[in-house]
């Protein structure tokens, strides 16, 4: 197996690709690593199996493409959960005292130092978060870890997410207040943090209409993805101070220019324990599927982790369309191929079905069925 890097990865992930052909010049590859590269301009080649991005947001990899051409796209949820949420409650704590701005002035005060910063302290004063509402959008790994750290700061937690799994309601704090209309939490809050992915539904859902909702002097965070916000509609809530303070790890330069913003350069995820978490998380998913056909962590094909006892293992990606089953079966059927297991799961467009045998296999077979994308033959 050849695996090509188009960022550097950390070792640790590296070792758990032992006995794989790495590097940045390869050619004809089966794998790819990849952590904030941009791919969308790559041409894959026809041996490429999967993509395994180490880190959650894969907004840099052609999603689509990917699937219309068979190849597996993973990535690392979860994995540096804990890195995002403590830079999260250090911009709580940022948004709400004037530490960025004491901390620029002092630099400059050569005279008199100590009667200076007395007199001139005040200018910084900022309010405490004990006791204040926190508003938690998107209640995932990350968002979890907030709300449940917030309330051991003595927040009172508001908590928003339509689509929460039942791993990350079991990992949330019962004194959370789980709300269902966003609004009810934009009226209620004093400070908002943003946890959600980019997609169609969510990119620039704070605006100005929103935005509007909200508290005065309200304080909003975001360590998700950078098009969630209006930039132009928040700027504008910053001059007009409707929006106390922004602090975001996705700025620009007219961001930079606000008083009451404070860029981060992209530091959500950048520590050594969050890097080596996605690399062997990501390398861990490359793998188990290039080895198995197994699924977990995919953002455009069906999870399915099953045993495989068999000598082979064919795994076919397919349209998730009527009688797919139907013709693997005919076709097996008629080949005299005993079926030891088969496993079958959907997501969206496309399906991803594993079949099992100890029979000799013809790939060719498969790929000559209407909305078969592609087949790949595993051998003990």
């Amino acid at each position: 197996m050849k695996i090509k890097l188009y960022n550097k990865i950390d070792k640790l992930g590296l070792d758990h690709l032992a006995g794989y052909e790495i590097g940045e010049d390869l050619n004809n590859e089966d794998g790819i690593m990849v952590r904030s590269a941009n791919l969308f301009e790559v041409e894959f080649p026809k041996e490429l199996k999967a993509i395994a991005r180490a880190g959650a947001g894969v907004n840099n990899i052609p999603i689509e493409e990917c699937s219309k051409q068979g190849i597996a796209v993973f990535n690392t949820p979860g994995a540096n959960a804990n890195a995002v949420k403590e830079l999260t409650l250090c911009a709580l704590f940022l948004s709400s005292r004037g530490v960025i701005k004491g901390n620029a002035w002092a630099k400059t005060v050569e005279e008199n130092y100590s009667k200076a910063i007395e007199k001139g302290k005040s200018q910084f004063v900022g309010p405490e978060i004990y006791g204040k509402k926190l508003g938690v959008i998107g209640l995932g790994a990350i968002g979890a870890n907030v709300a449940n750290a917030a309330l051991a700061l003595g927040m009172d937690v508001y908590g928003y997410d339509p689509y929460i799994s039942v791993k990350a309601a079991w990992s949330l704090n019962r004194a959370v207040k789980y709300v269902a209309n966003l609004n009810e939490l934009f009226k209620e809050v004093d400070y908002i943090t943003v946890h959600v992915p980019s997609l169609d539904s969510t990119r620039g859902f704070i605006n100005k209409n929103t935005i509007a909702t909200m508290k005065d002097n309200v304080r909003i965070l975001n360590f998700a993805r950078g098009d969630l916000i209006n930039e132009k509609d928040m700027i504008e809530a910053l001059n007009t101070g409707k929006v106390a303070a922004y602090v975001t790890d996705f700025g620009s330069v007219e961001l930079n220019k606000c008083e009451n913003a404070i860029v981060l350069p992209h530091l959500g995820a950048s520590t050594p324990e969050s890097e080596e978490n996605c690399a062997v998380m990501a390398a861990k998913e490359l793998r188990e599927y290039l080895e198995t056909g197994n699924i977990t962590n995919s953002v455009n094909l069906p999870s399915i982790s099953e045993p495989w006892t068999s000598k082979h293992r064919i795994c076919i990606i397919h349209k998730n369309v009527p009688n797919m089953l139907a013709q693997f079966a005919t076709l097996i059927g008629q080949k005299s191929i005993n079926i030891e297991n088969m496993y079958n799961k959907a997501k969206d467009e496309y399906a991803y079905t594993v079949i099992d045998t100890n029979d000799h296999v013809e790939v060719s077979d498969f790929e000559k069925i209407d909305n078969v994308v592609r087949v790949r033959l595993i051998n003990r």
